[in-house]
This record gives structure tokens, C-alpha cells and sequence, in this order.
């Protein structure tokens, strides 16, 4: 039986000790405290997928209930403080996404930015290190995330993107497997890569605590309806599994070693 536990700005999911996975979403939610005022968007921007991953918190539920697996997910619009970047990246609290400009974000002094990093940053980057200590063995570890068909005018065709960093044992067993799963078009570090800053939660709890791990990044046209998101989470369990028994017999790459 799943246990939620309301730790704010972070909501975990509490799993099996011994699940094979450890499930992350760092943009699952577009709220915004009302002290932001919306950052200054109107509301349908503030509700749009620069604020948050439509639909990736219903697939990492669902994964995390199939596998009995804990799941990390963050609370807050990833336009206030973006989970998966690192304090100093410049797009950790972006004055513009896409294509809207984000007032409220703009000419931020040091102490204001500071405040975002100790008040969302720190306590979820402390979440999930603490989660991962408790398993009983080290889980995979897999964030779930989604992204817009079209992006600043211009067609994305492909649907899912299996992501990693230098550590790619579980992206290339997806990979290899990705046609036994799903005819969608599925490419490594589509739409984004490591070169994009986007592999930090890897870095941070994958790759620094040795374990298995990979970015999964699903079209958001196919996560639209309830039955959508069953779906693609009955095709990521299955795949996942199997990925996972095939990873686990893989060498670990040089530049992966600690």
C-alpha cells in the first residue's frame, strides 16, 4: 500500500524498500504560490507546458503504483524554480521560456534567487537523496517528463526520447529494445541532451550514487486523456523491465566511474 507524504514544496510517494525503480518528476505541477502573482503571465501562459510536463506526473503514478515503487515529484511550476537545473544554470528560474518573456522573473537580485534555491531546490534535492538511502538495495532511477509537439513554431517528430548522461547502461537497453514496446518514434537525447543542461537530476542522483538511470521524455499529444496515459504507462512498464534485466549485465562506461 502506497503512502503520500506532503513534505512541501516536494510530494513522495512512499514504495517498497526493495522495488527495482525509483521514480522522479521534477515538473509535475504548474502551481505558483500567490505571492508570485503568476510571475506576471496570464493565465492561460501560467497553465501552459512552459510552467510544467503535462500528463508526466499520471505516467510516473502509475509507474510508481505498478512497480510499488517510491516516486519524488515536485509541487511547484518549474517556472518559479526548475528541480532539474542546477543552481548556478542561468535557466534555473528563466526570464524567458519558449517564447513568452516571465516578468516576474526578470532582474531577480542575488538574495531573491537565493531564497527560490534554499525554499524549492534544496529541500526536494534532499528528498530524493534521503529516498534513495532508504531503499534496501540501489533502485534505477527514472524522471518522467514530456514535452510540446511544437516548440517556438517548429514540428517535433519525435515521441518518446530516451535521455542519459555518461551513463547510458539503461537508455541504450531501452534503445535496443525500443520496437518490441512501441512503434513511436523513439531517439536518444530527443529533443533535449546533456549539451541542454537537462541531465542533472542524473548527474546529482544517478551517476554520483552509482546507479542505474535514465530520462524518459514522452510527446505530450499522447498524454492528453486518462486512457493516453494508461497506455503509455503499460508500454513503459513493460519496457522498463525488460530494459532493466538487460542493463544490469552491462559494464559500466569509464567516464561513468566515480
Amino acid at each position: 500500500m502506497h503512502a503520500v507524504v506532503d513534505t512541501s514544496p516536494v510530494s513522495i510517494v512512499k514504495g517498497s524498500p526493495s522495488a527495482p525503480f525509483l521514480f522522479v518528476c521534477e515538473h509535475a505541477s504548474p502551481h505558483m504560490p500567490e505571492m508570485f502573482d503568476n510571475l506576471g503571465l496570464d493565465e492561460a501562459a501560467a497553465a501552459s507546458h512552459i510552467a510544467w510536463d503535462p500528463g508526466a506526473f499520471e505516467v510516473n503514478e502509475r509507474l510508481s503504483a505498478h512497480f510499488r515503487a517510491t516516486a519524488v515529484c515536485g509541487t511547484t511550476s518549474r517556472l518559479i524554480y526548475d528541480l532539474n537545473r542546477s543552481p548556478d544554470a542561468a535557466d534555473a528560474i528563466p526570464g524567458r521560456s519558449e517564447v513568452f518573456d516571465v516578468p516576474g522573473n526578470q532582474n531577480l537580485t542575488s538574495e531573491q534567487r537565493s531564497h527560490r534555491v534554499e525554499t524549492y531546490y534544496q529541500p526536494f534535492q534532499q528528498a530524493l537523496q534521503r529516498e534513495i538511502a532508504a531503499y534496501a538495495s540501489p533502485p534505477a532511477l527514472v524522471t518522467l517528463h514530456s514535452f510540446t509537439p511544437t516548440y517556438a513554431g517548429r514540428q517535433r517528430q519525435v515521441e518518446f526520447g530516451i535521455l542519459h548522461d555518461a551513463d547510458s547502461r539503461l537508455a541504450d537497453a531501452m534503445l535496443s529494445i525500443a520496437p518490441d514496446h512501441t512503434d513511436l518514434v523513439t531517439q536518444r537525447n530527443q529533443p533535449y541532451g546533456p549539451a541542454d543542461g537537462v541531465t542533472h537530476t542524473l548527474i546529482e542522483h544517478g551517476l554520483k550514487n552509482g546507479l542505474l538511470n535514465v530520462m524518459i521524455e514522452v510527446r505530450n499529444d499522447h498524454l492528453q486523456s486518462k486512457q493516453q496515459c494508461d497506455h503509455i504507462s503499460s508500454v513503459l512498464a513493460s519496457w522498463l523491465e525488460e530494459a532493466l534485466a538487460l542493463s544490469k549485465s552491462a559494464p559500466v562506461p569509464q567516464e561513468a566511474k566515480a
